[in-house]
């Protein structure tokens, strides 16, 4: 069984793409690449069409991580029935996610640092300018997450 996780931010330019990424090389490293499919999507259609943030970029690429070829896209209503899990990184993120799906009636959106000891909101780094601090919450946010998905689906009955 694959599971289907997508990440959400306000334009996909920066924390949702950074997740994408390093999840993504999170489960390469686990050898569990066939077990997952990751995206990530945007709640505005502000930046529709553009590649990640240079900054964002440079702080994947300074932890041996590629994002070449990711260009912003917008989440679509009917996507809710296409993805296990939709990860969202703040509070803004989660009205903007309902705005599009209506409602989450199978309990499929929940924030990033959730799944970790200190559930908060990612700062984002488009103000902070903090792309490393970004890149730290996500990545413990990520380990988090996918230790959860490995506990959820992937434990003997």
């Amino acid at each position: 069984m694959m599971i289907r996780v997508m990440f959400v931010c306000h334009g996909n330019i920066c924390r949702s793409p950074m997740a994408e990424f390093i999840m993504k090389d999170l489960v390469k490293k686990a050898g569990l690449d066939n077990e997952f499919y990751i995206a990530s999507a945007a709640v505005s259609s502000e930046e529709l069409g553009n590649p990640v943030y240079p900054p964002a970029r440079e702080e994947l690429y300074s932890h041996g991580i590629s994002c070449k070829g990711k260009y912003a896209v917008k989440l679509a209503k009917n996507e809710y029935d296409r993805y296990d899990l939709f990860v969202i990184m703040d509070e803004s993120n989660r009205r903007n996610i309902m705005r599009i799906f209506g409602s989450d009636p199978q309990n499929k959106v929940h924030k990033l640092l959730d799944y970790t000891d200190t559930p908060r909101d990612v700062t984002d780094p488009w103000y902070s300018r903090r792309f490393d601090k970004a890149y730290s919450d996500i990545l413990k946010g990520c380990q988090g997450l996918l230790k959860h998905l490995m506990n959820e689906y992937c434990s003997p009955n």
